[in-house]
C-alpha cells in the first residue's frame, strides 16, 4: 500500500468540497464546527478498525428490534439525513477526518499484515446463502486463508460474505463449514429477517481459531447493506469512491472474480488499467473463478483476452478456471515472487 497517497487525496478531495462552501477557510475551524464535530453519532478521531462488536455495538442477536438502535444504523441514518454527498462544511468535515483515521488505520494494519498476501474476492452482493456458489466462495476463501493468505471484499453480503464466513472458519473442518452454511442458510437474503442473528450465532458456536485474519472494505453509501461482521478487521468509509479504488489498490496478491452484474464488471476493468499501466510497480493475477459465466453468460474473459492479443491491454495475467487447485497454484506461484519483507 503506497503509504499515505489515499489518505492525502481523502483529505484533498474533502478540502476541495469544503471551498465550494465556505469562501473563509477559518469557517472549517469555528467553534461551530468544532461543536458540530462533537455531536455526530461516529468518531472523528478514529485511530483503528472496525470489527463485529463495534459497528454493531447495541445489537442483540436475540431481540431484532435492536438492530434499529445499534451504532452502525445511526450512523447510517445520520448519514442519509445528512445526504450522501454531505450538505453542509461541518458534515464534509467530519467525515473526511473519520476516513482519514480508517485510512491511519489501514496503514497500521499493512505494518503488521504483508500487502503482497491480500487476495480479493469480488461478486454479486445478491449471491444466496443457498445458492452452491456461495459455499464454493467460503471453501476456496478457506483454503486460502488456511495457505498463508489475507482475504479481502467489499465488506458487504453474498459473495462478500463468503470471502469472510470462508476466512472465519479457517481451522475447522468441512463439516463443519457445512453445518455454518446450513444455519445461515434459514435467511438466504441479506434482505430476510434474522440474516445478521445468524451470523451472529455462527460466531458464537464457532468462535474464531489462531491469528486468521481478513479484511473488509464497506461503505455508508450502500449503508442499506449490512456489513459482514464475519470480516475480523473492517474499514468502512464515507466517500465510496475512494474505497472502491483502494479495496482494488491494496488486494496486492491478485483478485479472483465470482460472478456478479455491474458492479463486478466496474471492478475488473478498474483492477485492468491497474495492471496494465503496473501503478504499483507491478501487475497482480485476474483470477475468473466460472467458465461458462465468464465466456457465456457475461461474456468478458474472451473480450479481454481479445484486448490483450490486439495490444490495448499489456501485463494482464488472466485466468479462467472452475479449479480450486489452479486458483491456488496462480496465487502461490505470484507469491513467490514477492520481494522478502
Amino acid at each position: 500500500m503506497k503509504k499515505n497517497y489515499l489518505a492525502a487525496l481523502t483529505l484533498l478531495l474533502a478540502a476541495t468540497a469544503c471551498n465550494k462552501q465556505a469562501t473563509n477557510t477559518n469557517q472549517l475551524f469555528s467553534d461551530k464546527a468544532m461543536d458540530y464535530l462533537k455531536t455526530v453519532p461516529y468518531d472523528v478521531n478514529r485511530t483503528s478498525l472496525y470489527n463485529a462488536e463495534d459497528l454493531y455495538a447495541g445489537y442483540d442477536p436475540a431481540k431484532p428490534e435492536t438492530f434499529d438502535s445499534c451504532y452502525d444504523t445511526k450512523v447510517y441514518q445520520h448519514y442519509i439525513e445528512k445526504g450522501k454527498q454531505a450538505r453542509d462544511v461541518e458534515e464534509s468535515l467530519a467525515r473526511t477526518l473519520h476516513d482519514h483515521g480508517i485510512h491511519v488505520a489501514l496503514d497500521e494494519f499493512f505494518k503488521e499484515h504483508n500487502s503482497r498476501l491480500c487476495i480479493g474476492i469480488m461478486g454479486g452482493h445478491a449471491l444466496l446463502r443457498t445458492d452452491p456458489m456461495y459455499k464454493k466462495v467460503v471453501l476456496l476463501s478457506k483454503r486460502l486463508t488456511e495457505e498463508g493468505f489475507i482475504m479481502l471484499s467489499g465488506g458487504g453480503p453474498g459473495a462478500m460474505e463468503a470471502t469472510h464466513l470462508g476466512a472465519w472458519m479457517a481451522g475447522r473442518n468441512e463439516a463443519e463449514v457445512d453445518d455454518a452454511v446450513e444455519m445461515l442458510a434459514k435467511a438466504p437474503s441479506f434482505k430476510d429477517e434474522g440474516w445478521l442473528a445468524s451470523s451472529f450465532e455462527v460466531m458464537k458456536k464457532y468462535p474464531l481459531e489462531s491469528n486468521y485474519v481478513s479484511l473488509g472494505i464497506p461503505t455508508y453509501l450502500y449503508g442499506h447493506e449490512p456489513s459482514a461482521p464475519f470480516a475480523t478487521h473492517i474499514a468502512k468509509f464515507f466517500e465510496n469512491s475512494i474505497r472502491e479504488d483502494l479495496i482494488l489498490t491494496v488486494a496486492f496478491g491478485g483478485i479472483i472474480y465470482t460472478p456478479g452484474s455491474a458492479g463486478t464488471m466496474q471492478e475488473i476493468f478498474q483492477d485492468a488499467v491497474q495492471n496494465h499501466y503496473e501503478s504499483f510497480g507491478f501487475s497482480s493475477p485476474m483470477i475468473f473463478l466460472g467458465t461458462d459465466f465468464w465466456t457465456k453468460e457475461m461474456p468478458v474473459y474472451p473480450f479481454l483476452e481479445k484486448l490483450v492479443e490486439m495490444g490495448k491491454y499489456k501485463n494482464l495475467q488472466l485466468t479462467l478456471t472452475d479449479d480450486f487447485d489452479v486458483v491456488a497454484d496462480k496465487l502461490n506461484e505470484f507469491k513467490s515472487t514477492a520481494p522478502k519483507e
